[in-house]
């Protein structure tokens, strides 16, 4: 049975899609003697960098401090290659800089992990270090995709999402909520315990499970809790929270798969029992 926290529609996101303006004459680090060449050459950047210290930007304007305030996620793709690179140019600070290169790449981080040095040293303000750099997180981002594709299992059925919460809720005394966080392929991203409650119900916030879809890019959404009594027969309240999660992911243009109550050698599905 659940105790159901009131529910609220879910809260807005900040969108961090519009990357911010970062004054041109501004560099991640500061790069007290410009270099001049035909070509840009080393750590400095090349062809000159802006003298401007980086205590002399905003605060909310530094991608460094952003990260560590708001998290990575929460920065353009320009803000965090530019904490890479460090500095730009005489006209572009480290983020325009990754700016015009994204632009050039079709804003396609893909496009950019095939670029060769020389390319990228054709940028005043990329040398042969820092184009190495540009490269070399474009390729662990592929190997971390490639990792984590070999690792993630489908879910896509009661059966399937039942072996996987078993092993965690098997022997509990005390009921557990969970939701389990899928892509459009039904491949597993994530599943986060929402709740650890009393022998007859535990507690569920909504708004936490469309939190934590959204931090973790999920689009579909699956939700399962356990009876420790061993009956697998829903509550009101178990019909209560589904209806409020299906109508929280409807709004919010998620699939909501499934809620499952599950026990040590038995489970109910809302889906297979054509209720969601």
């Amino acid at each position: 049975m659940w105790r159901v926290k009131e529910f609220y529609e879910p809260e807005g996101f900040k969108d961090t899609s519009k990357e911010e303006i970062i004054n041109g004459e501004q560099s991640l680090e500061q790069n007290p003697s410009p270099r001049t060449g035909s070509l840009p050459t080393g750590e400095g950047g090349g062809r000159g960098s802006s003298s401007l210290p980086i205590t002399s930007w905003a605060e909310d304007d530094r991608p460094r401090e952003k990260l560590a305030r708001i998290g990575a996620e929460n920065l353009s793709n320009a803000e965090l290659l530019a904490i890479l690179i460090g500095s730009g140019n005489t006209n572009e600070s480290a983020v325009e800089l990754m700016k015009h290169i994204l632009k050039d790449c079709e804003n396609n981080l893909g496009v950019l992990g095939r670029k060769s040095i020389a390319e990228l040293t054709q940028y005043n303000g990329i040398g042969e270090a820092k184009a190495i750099s540009i490269l070399a997180a474009c390729e662990l981002g592929k190997r971390r995709e490639h990792e984590e594709n070999l690792q993630r299992k489908e879910l896509s059925t009661p059966d399937d999402i039942y072996t996987h919460l078993l092993p965690k809720i098997r022997d509990l005394d005390v009921e557990e909520a969970y939701v389990i966080l899928l892509n459009n392929n039904f491949k597993h991203i994530k599943t986060v315990r929402l709740s650890h409650g009393g022998i007859t119900e535990t507690a569920v916030d909504v708004r936490l499970i469309m939190k934590e879809a959204v931090l973790c890019n999920a689009t579909v959404v699956a939700l399962a809790h356990n009876h420790p009594s061993g009956n697998t027969q829903p509550s009101g309240n178990d019909d209560q929270i589904t209806k409020q999660v299906k109508h929280a992911c409807d709004t919010m243009r998620l699939h909501f798969l499934d809620h499952l109550i599950v026990t040590d050698g038995a489970f109910y599905s809302y889906r297979e029992n054509g209720r969601v």
